[in-house]
């Protein structure tokens, strides 16, 4: 996740149950983070064991899909309510119940109820776009196609939700904790892309190949090596830095290392943040290549400069996992708040206000290939020169921390190569088919009790 963290200590194959404080020591975010997904772990796990892979209670399963198709209106699904798990992960396609209306115009306006299910176009989490060629729905007669449910987890912020900051500390005090949210989405998936090629295939046939592409879909398809050298008599004099040391911060970092643009070797873009990816700056106005920011930064190691890289984001953008070139910052106007950058942010991202725009800071920049610069940049992120398991995926991401001088970088496991630790997505089974036109049955999904 996209947060300020010292570092990431869970680890499951060592088995802890609990995370005990001690009078009189200090109190670190990574304690209180591990117990939260101790206990978490704990709770999927028993509800994958009683439940299965997938399934939901026998009165209130949600996820019933139904497919609507007509000749002037366009496709879409009926994503009916109620509770869904996915490996233990609670899933709830519950619409949320309308407010009270306070005034005559919000009473009029609230006249007409929402529908109880969602459809394909306006799932909380998917963020379909009809005008999108690539997002509308297949016909079934001509491509059939399966829906399936996705579910991942993302971090939240402050500048995306500003409901989590605590107003009475006031605009220019940093914010407080961060979120983690349960994303699920609903998406077409053709037979063709699960290697069927009977024109009618059975629910059995189709159920196999989804869950071989399930499979290869949650393999770790690359890894990451990260060293450290640690300094020559560091154990005679910790206090001191020498000048040769290759981290000489005061403060812990977390050094996020995460797919930008996936696909083969020669294709994969990545990008890195010595800061996990958290250091934001929310968007009052875009106009043009100019960005007004609600705040330029809290101090000169989370500012923006001249030469830095960003990304211009949203609730969409972030749901929707879709690289889209990193931009570069080429001009500051301290007292407007302003920033320049290197090009107009791409169409259809950060021009709605009720989607949070924001810019997430980079901090790989073009230059010699020396202390973790290179020396070219492919859409503001940095190609893989070298690297196996392809093809790669857009969001995966390794973690390394640097401590202090004196300790080795750390990527949570040893040896130090290890898988990324969020892969871009999970699905369920089975699989929902739809094919010839035919309305799409509830299947046979695992209930319960």
């Amino acid at each position: 996740m996209h947060a300020d963290l010292s570092r990431s200590t869970f680890r499951p194959e060592r088995h802890y149950s609990a995370v005990v404080a001690q009078q009189g020591r200090v109190q670190l975010d990574a304690d209180l983070n591990e117990q939260t997904t101790i206990q978490l772990h704990q709770t999927r796990a028993l509800a994958a064991d009683l439940i299965g892979p997938h399934g939901g209670p026998r009165d209130a399963a949600g996820f019933r899909i139904e497919y609507v198709g007509g000749k002037h209106e366009i496709d879409t699904l009926l994503i009916h309510g109620g509770r869904y798990y996915v490996d233990g992960i609670l899933c709830d396609a519950d619409r949320p119940a309308a407010g009270v209306p306070v005034t005559e115009e919000e009473a009029e306006e609230a006249a007409q109820e929402p529908p109880a299910h969602w459809t394909y176009w306006d799932q909380p989490d998917a963020f379909r776009d009809p005008e999108k060629p690539g997002d509308r729905l297949p016909s079934p007669a001509q491509t059939p196609f399966v829906a399936y449910l996705s579910v991942w987890e993302r971090s939240v912020n402050a500048a995306e939700d500003p409901a989590l900051r605590e107003v009475a500390l006031g605009a220019a005090m940093p914010d407080t904790a961060a979120r983690v949210k349960v994303v699920w989405q609903v998406l077409p998936l053709s037979l063709a892309q699960l290697e069927i090629e009977e024109t009618d295939p059975s629910k059995e046939v189709v159920r196999a190949a989804f869950t071989r592409w399930a499979q290869r879909r949650a393999a770790p398809s690359a890894r990451l090596a990260a060293r450290s050298e640690r300094p020559d008599h560091a154990d005679e004099d910790p206090c001191l830095v020498k000048p040769d040391a290759r981290y000489r911060g005061p403060e812990n970092q977390l050094y996020r290392v995460e797919v930008h643009e996936g696909g083969e070797a020669r294709d994969a873009t990545f990008k890195w943040s010595r800061e996990n990816g958290s250091v934001v700056f929310p968007v009052d106005e875009l106009d043009g290549t100019w960005v007004q920011l609600a705040s330029l930064g809290q101090d000169d190691k989370l500012d923006l400069d001249v030469g830095d890289h960003v990304e211009f984001v949203d609730t969409a953008y972030a749901s929707r996992l879709e690289p889209l070139p990193l931009l570069r910052v080429e001009e500051l106007d301290l007292p407007g708040r302003r920033v320049r950058l290197s090009a107009e942010p791409a169409p259809g991202v950060g021009r709605l206000a009720h989607l949070n725009p924001y810019l997430r800071r980079w901090d790989h920049t073009a230059g010699p290939k020396r202390k973790g610069r290179t020396t070219a940049l492919r859409g503001g992120a940095i190609p893989v020169t070298e690297g196996s398991g392809c093809p790669w995926r857009t969001a995966s991401r390794c973690t390394s921390r640097r401590a202090a001088a004196t300790a080795p970088a750390t990527t949570g496991s040893s040896p130090p190569e290890r898988p990324p630790a969020v892969s871009s997505g999970r699905s369920t089974r089975p699989a929902v088919p739809c094919s010839r036109g035919r309305p799409v049955s509830p299947g046979t999904s695992p209930r319960w009790p």
